[in-house]
């Protein structure tokens, strides 16, 4: 669970990013939460769009994929999310937070 410090931080960090992936109208699928695994794996903190044509609430969308993916929502902004899980590897620069 992250405090309001580490989300605050985690907002500001995404603020610059681009938006990574899209979910679309095919909603969560198998090959999307393996692209997002890997992306979380290797960066830790990633911005997705919900796009209008997917027909689900973006915190919903939200919520869904940070379950499935085991991380954490920092925000749901209109149709974007940032999700952030702390990787696993090793000798990798992590988020301090």
């Amino acid at each position: 669970m992250l405090t309001s410090k580490q989300r605050s931080k985690l907002k500001s960090m995404a603020s610059t990013m681009p938006v990574v992936t899209s979910v679309g109208k095919n909603g969560i699928t198998d090959s999307l939460l393996k692209s997002l695994s890997d992306t979380l794996e290797a960066r830790e903190l990633i911005k997705i769009g919900i796009l209008e044509n997917s027909g689900e609430d973006p915190a919903e969308v939200a919520d869904n994929l940070a379950q499935l993916l085991d991380a954490e929502v920092v925000i749901v902004m209109g149709r974007k999310a940032v999700l952030y899980r702390y990787s696993s590897r090793d000798h990798y620069a992590h988020i301090e937070l």
